[in-house]
């Protein structure tokens, strides 16, 4: 039986909110998840004590801390949908308390460590079937994640058009599909331009595939993993590791929380200030191992 209030309620937020379709099939995810859980009866009979029995079956199947919250921002926007479109009189899910967020301290790399995957793409041979320019390709991704921080998302996405090396701005479509223009430095301008010349890439997609097609998140995800372990560095490193690097070090340097912000495209500032916890971590280590009183 088809859900009316769901799926009014998906196509709302797909329309007017502008959220990004990630973001609407996490929403989906989330209301099926509780609807297949225990039973609970149609979504204006609910109670608060079927949301805190939802809530006690995901932590008795070790849910993260970050995934139970994600099922209930889900849930609470979907309730107050309810409200404020529908008549309902009463939002059970203010009754449900949640755990706390945690808060762990992003991984960052070191400049060193930097150094060496931005490197890692030109200690390989090409094979006989790539082209000669695929190197230059992986280096130019290497250099703009760093350079400006982008969601890996956001690279993938970045077409030709996007690039602007006269101002050494990149326009970038961010989460909510909001625009912002980030600064790119000039190694990586130099980096893409090289790549763009030895492959011929004038329009279209910036960074492309073998078969001339717009690379793929996937794609570039397991790039990065390659020349991870050829730079000896741990696994695990991502692209959003690479977007915490960039993050702290521009902290590290005297760049202003505010600034950071813009160019990271977070909507606040507390999502920017766990960067700042990082600093002082590093500070607090740099302090320990140098100063002879510490």
């Amino acid at each position: 039986m088809k859900d009316r209030l769901l799926q009014s309620f998906l196509d709302v937020i797909d329309a007017e909110r502008n959220l990004s379709a990630r973001t609407v099939a996490n929403y989906r995810h989330s209301l099926a998840t509780f609807r297949a859980s225990g039973n609970p009866p149609a979504w204006r009979d609910c109670t608060p004590e079927h949301f805190r029995v939802f809530l006690f079956e995901l932590m008795k199947k070790e849910a993260s801390r970050a995934t139970v919250r994600l099922h209930f921002a889900a849930l609470r926007t979907f309730y107050k949908y309810l409200v404020e479109r529908h008549g309902l009189k009463n939002n059970p899910l203010k009754e449900v308390q949640l755990p706390k967020a945690e808060r762990k301290l992003p991984v960052v790399l070191t400049a060193r460590q930097i150094d060496d995957l931005l490197n890692a793409p030109f200690k390989t041979e090409p094979t006989a079937k790539a082209p000669k320019w695929l190197h230059s390709r992986d280096a130019a991704i290497l250099e703009l994640f760093y350079s400006a921080g982008l969601r890996l998302s956001e690279l993938a996405g970045l077409n030709v058009s996007d690039l602007d090396p006269y101002s050494e701005n990149v326009r970038v479509l961010g989460k909510g599909r909001k625009e912002r223009l980030c600064p790119v430095g000039v190694p990586a301008l130099k980096a893409i331009q090289k790549y763009r010349q030895e492959a011929q890439v004038q329009s279209g997609p910036l960074f492309i595939s073998k078969l001339r097609k717009r690379l793929s998140t996937r794609n570039i995800a397991v790039m990065l993993e390659k020349y991870v372990l050829l730079a000896g560095l741990p696994r695990g490193i991502t692209p959003h590791k690479l977007r915490h690097s960039f993050a702290t070090h521009l902290l590290d340097n005297g760049a202003d929380l505010r600034s950071v912000q813009s160019l990271l495209g977070h909507a606040s500032l507390s999502t920017t200030q766990i960067y700042t916890h990082v600093s002082v971590e590093r500070m607090k280590k740099v302090y320990g191992e140098a100063h002879p009183r510490a």
